[in-house]
């Protein structure tokens, strides 16, 4: 959001709008919102046809997350001065943080059509174009904001998260590294550069760097305002409780969880709080002594620690990954029956996942989701192999698309209420072929054999130019060569399961 101009005035007189103006501007730089909220609301019942009270009111309601209420704002300030450039930019990014994107880049563009060099409009263009999938439109915009004198520590940080999806890490270090050089500390510039550094197996920096995710807008709900200390590397372990908590997806939570045993080998009681979902599996895990569903009172504690700031505690790098494998597992009895529920499937029995789940209201998110997907449409090369059964794994929206001619699906899906009932079935499968989703991170803590279908733009986590996994020995990985290309790595994932299916080829991985 653009910031709100600076004024000298700290008291309104009573029919002065501007006064109100200026000091609502004032009270919103302090980050005092509703005073501000309650300023501009003043002035509008004196004088309701203040176009940029109008707007600066959205402003200070959209920094309170009221975002419908912010977008009828804007658009009151524009019905009454429809070339307003401030309020097309501004109605753009209430109609953005409601995940209607194509509408922000119209209001966006709208505000340049005004004044082709606002910087801001640019740079929030670039957000638009960005979370659009339309990379390469998107780093025209931020390139041209820079030019434009944009904010260079907002731009640059923003341009570097975007060439790391461009698939140009080097290029994405310099730029964040020039935004914080700008502005020493910005924890979005950190974070993404702790993206990059782990991306290439800089893990000392990277996992240091990590850390400022906590100052980050989207991670501040997450952060847990105990009065217990946070566990860091040195802080004694022997004969304490330590609570281990759960921060973000399902997948960080499977594959992070793994720490826990190193912890309780250095003397440790670990408690794992995490969601629901996961707890009935996670109770497998060695080393944790109790496991709590999120939102549960929690038993009492003297250390915690957020599960991704484990690595960073342990002083992780490549080498010392902890990755033995399997560290979780299944049911016996679960397993047992889905295997003879799947025993008249003839042939190697292969699991498949091709669309990871979308996280709504979070733009940029939703474009990454995408990307890590794949329509179900793009497995038909699998059609044709002889000796497979394909067996779904595939939950939520995506489980809707029909298959394409040839590939018949069991779905025993209906059968699944938590991870623990997906372990058990992916217990009984030969093979789990997968995008990149929490199902691949269970079957690979399972021990089970993982072939994973990754886009172009990696997670760090994949590191670069790898084919297995430094994380999981029993993963594979099958990469996109170019941004949006399924063909090519479907291709290869069905040539090397005819191999499979006939007996010629294992699905072991190359050494770790």
């Amino acid at each position: 959001m653009p910031a709100p101009p600076r004024h000298d005035g700290n008291r309104a007189a009573p029919d002065d709008p501007e006064a109100h103006n200026r000091l609502g501007c004032e009270l919103h730089g302090q980050g005092q919102f509703e005073a501000a909220e309650r300023t501009y609301r003043d002035a509008l019942r004196r004088h309701p046809g203040h176009t940029e009270v109008w707007s600066n009111l959205g402003l200070a309601v959209q920094a309170q997350r009221r975002f419908a209420e912010a977008e009828h704002c804007q658009q009151q300030a524009l019905r009454l001065a429809p070339a307003y450039p401030e309020a097309h930019n501004n109605l753009g990014l209430a109609q953005y943080e409601q995940g209607r994107v194509a509408e922000a880049e119209n209001s966006f563009r709208g505000a340049l059509r005004l004044r082709p060099d606002y910087a801001n409009a640019l740079m929030n263009l670039g957000t638009a174009l960005q979370s659009l999938n339309r990379l390469v439109e998107a780093e025209a915009s931020y390139r041209q904001a820079l030019t434009c004198g944009g904010d260079p520590a907002r731009v640059l940080n923003n341009l570097g998260l975007l060439l790391q999806e461009l698939g140009r890490p080097a290029e994405a270090e310099a730029a964040c590294r020039a935004a914080l050089a700008h502005r020493p500390g910005q924890a979005d510039a950190r974070t993404n550069l702790a993206l990059v550094l782990l991306l290439r197996g800089a893990y000392a920096e990277g996992w240091r760097e990590y850390e400022a995710r906590w100052q980050v807008a989207s991670m501040t709900t997450a952060t847990r305002p105990f009065a217990q200390p946070r566990w860091t590397a040195g802080v004694p372990l022997a004969g304490r409780t330590i609570l281990l908590h759960a921060e973000q997806g399902f997948g960080d939570t499977l594959q992070f969880c793994r720490y826990a045993s190193l912890l309780a080998a250095a003397g440790a009681r670990v408690l794992l709080e995490a969601p629901p979902a996961l707890c009935r599996l996670l109770a497998s895990l060695d080393g944790v002594a109790q496991v709590i569903p999120a939102g549960e009172t929690l038993p009492p504690f003297d250390l915690h620690c957020p599960l991704m700031s484990l690595p960073f505690g342990f002083g992780t790098t490549l080498e010392t990954i902890p990755n033995a494998s399997p560290y979780l597992h299944a049911d016996p009895a679960q397993a047992a029956s889905w295997r003879q529920a799947l025993a008249a499937l003839p042939g190697r029995r292969i699991g498949l996942v091709w669309g990871g789940s979308s996280r709504s209201g979070q733009p940029h998110a939703v474009a990454v989701d995408r990307r890590r997907s794949m329509p179900l449409a793009a497995l038909a090369p699998l059609a044709g192999i002889a000796g497979c059964s394909f067996v779904s794994l595939q939950l939520g929206p995506p489980a809707a698309q029909p298959p394409p001619a040839g590939l018949v699906l069991h779905d025993p899906t209906t059968g699944l209420g938590d991870f623990a009932d997906t372990a058990a079935l992916i217990e009984a499968l030969d093979l789990v072929i997968s995008v990149d989703t929490a199902v691949a991170h269970l079957a690979a803590a399972l021990g089970r054999p993982v072939w994973l279908l990754n886009r172009f733009d990696t997670c760090w986590r994949w590191l670069l130019g790898r084919d297995d996994s430094r994380w999981y020995p029993t993963l594979r990985q099958f990469r996109q060569p170019t941004a949006g290309d399924w063909t090519t790595p479907v291709a290869r994932i069905a040539q090397d399961l005819a191999r499979f299916a006939a007996g010629n080829e294992t699905v072991a991985c190359p050494s770790a």
